[in-house]
């Protein structure tokens, strides 16, 4: 058996290969080693109900995740799954390359992850080559679920906020300057909680504010983030994450703007990733 992942900060995607071609697909909390210990790792997928009767039967794992960018990141969540999968072969790697893989196939371009946080890589048709983006939620993350949450509290707490948006805002969320910075300093996971405000762009989005900050955001990944490439109107630029897909007019609206050709959209890139995985075993 073959499990493949697809993890962002907030959420991982699995699909495992069962007998007969058939597949088992479930969800599991985000799994990134700047956030997780390989003990967390292991208690949270010892807690994971769908993958419990084949643990033991798992012969080969690709995990791809946000955060796995260096070799100790990667033995953190090796680590982690070797405490649940006893007998599987196991493979890390960050999830740029899992994205390159999902939308680029073998072909040369650039492939974006835009959910929790944000990041660009350009892959030659084999290998994405190293970059100076995906600087994290504090020092980047342009265009992304932490980034727009940002600017929705800040605009909130700022008075910033239109009083149209800032009635239905404190009645989700009742936000105070001191519960803000609670969550975001002295509790864990602070990316995620940000990114977790993205959701009422999507309640609101006929909004002129809400309109507008997506203009912006996105103008800003595309400004800081594919236009450095100096060759980025050769090729497709491909997207992956949930604020990509479900703000995907206004983000083709700022691509387009900059001669930046959109190729895929994808919310999740785990089904694509697992049949490139799948051929590439059976190609080997």
């Amino acid at each position: 058996m073959i499990l493949v992942a697809d993890s962002g900060s907030s959420k991982t995607d699995w699909i495992l290969s069962l007998p007969g071609s058939e597949k088992l697909t479930f969800h599991s909390s985000g799994i990134n080693p700047f956030f997780l210990t390989d003990k967390d790792i292991t208690n949270m997928l010892m807690h994971t109900p769908e993958i419990q009767p084949y643990v033991d039967q798992v012969e080969e794992i690709y995990f791809f995740g946000a955060g796995c960018s260096s070799p100790d990141k990667h033995e953190v969540v090796s680590n982690g799954l070797s405490g649940v999968f006893k007998n599987a072969f196991i493979s890390v790697d960050n999830d740029m390359i899992g994205s390159a893989y999902a939308t680029c196939g073998h072909h040369k371009g650039l492939t974006c992850i835009l959910g929790t946080g944000s990041n660009i890589s350009f892959f030659d048709g084999q290998d994405v080559q190293p970059g100076f983006h995906g600087l994290g939620y504090i020092l980047g993350d342009e265009g992304s679920g932490s980034f727009f949450g940002k600017k929705l509290i800040t605009g909130y707490l700022n008075g910033q906020m239109p009083v149209s948006l800032q009635k239905p805002f404190k009645a989700k969320y009742d936000l105070t300057k001191d519960s803000v910075i609670h969550n975001v300093y002295k509790r864990p996971l602070p990316n995620r909680y940000l990114a977790s405000f993205a959701r009422f762009m999507a309640e609101h989005r006929e909004h002129p504010y809400v309109e507008e900050l997506l203009k912006s955001g996105f103008r800003e990944f595309v400004k800081s983030h594919v236009l450095p490439y100096p060759n980025y109107r050769e090729y497709n630029c491909h997207f992956v994450g949930s604020i990509a897909f479900h703000f995907q007019d206004a983000l083709r609206n700022a691509c387009e703007a900059n001669g930046v050709h959109v190729g895929k959209v994808l919310e999740k890139p785990i089904v694509e990733l697992y049949e490139f995985i799948l051929k590439q075993a059976v190609a080997g």
